[in-house]
Parts: structure tokens; C-alpha cells; sequence
């Protein structure tokens, strides 16, 4: 079974992070230039939540408020719900049912080391399903032709 650590070697562990004190404005604005839908909230290294596109629209835009007033922290998940890298991928798909959410960040001994998606974790079960249909019929061509013998 595939684990956290190996989605984050495919696609790299680069995480965009904003400070909690940052207006929502400029949380938009770098997603919008990073091509992400979601930062990681940061202070003095500690993880203190996450927002997201979901967090803007739900708290932001619907609620009425400005983006150029509103500050990170007042619309930020919070407590953050992340994984270890050991974690297998089907314990982070049910984790992401469970709680709905869309991004997980991922900390070891504290540290944040990466981010994972959804569609990054379903990709990543898509190819491992892949290459597990693919050594099944390899390896029921190997037994037929050996039994032909």
C-alpha cells in the first residue's frame, strides 16, 4: 500500500504558506500566482491552519466581508486536520471523507514537509490500481502459457 511519503517524492514536497496576520487579499492573491487552492498557515514555524478557496467563498465572499480587510487568521481552518508521511493513502482518503476536506498537510516530528490534495492522493491510487492490474495479467499470461507446456 502506498504511503504519504511516496506521493510527496512524485510530486515534490513544495508547500506555499502565508502568515496569519496577512490580509485574505494576499492569501488570493499568491494561490491565484501558485496556481494552488490552498496556503498553509504559519508562525514562527508552527502550523496554525489552512485556507483555502472553500475558506474565501464560505467566509469571505458570502458573509459580505472584504478580502482587503479580513485578515488570514479570522477565516483560517483551524485546528488543522494533517497526516504523517507514513500514512497510507487509503487512511488519508477516509480522513478527507470523514473530516471534508480537500488538503492535507502533511508534518513529521512537528515539522511541515508537504501538502496533498486530493487529487493528488486519488492520482496516486489510480497508478498504484494500475500497476496492480497490470502485474495480475502478467502474471496470469506467465501461468497460462506455463500450464500450456
Amino acid at each position: 500500500m502506498s504511503t504519504v511519503s511516496e506521493v510527496l517524492r512524485e510530486k515534490g514536497s513544495r508547500v506555499f504558506t502565508i502568515d496569519p496576520h496577512s490580509t485574505v487579499f494576499d492569501a488570493i492573491a499568491q494561490m491565484v500566482r501558485q496556481g494552488v487552492g490552498a496556503l498553509v498557515v504559519i508562525e514562527e514555524g508552527a502550523v496554525l491552519g489552512i485556507i483555502t478557496e472553500r475558506d474565501y467563498l464560505r467566509k469571505v465572499a458570502i458573509e459580505g466581508r472584504t478580502s482587503r480587510t479580513t485578515m488570514v487568521h479570522e477565516i483560517m481552518s483551524s485546528p488543522v486536520v494533517a497526516v504523517c508521511p507514513a500514512d497510507e493513502l487509503n487512511q488519508c482518503l477516509a480522513l478527507i471523507t470523514e473530516k471534508r476536506v480537500r488538503h492535507l498537510p502533511v508534518i513529521d516530528q512537528g515539522a511541515l514537509v508537504g501538502l496533498v490534495s486530493i487529487g493528488d492522493l486519488v492520482k496516486h491510487k489510480i497508478m498504484d490500481q494500475q500497476g496492480e492490474i497490470e502485474r495480475l495479467f502478467d502474471y496470469i499470461q506467465t501461468s497460462s502459457g506455463a500450464a500450456a507446456y
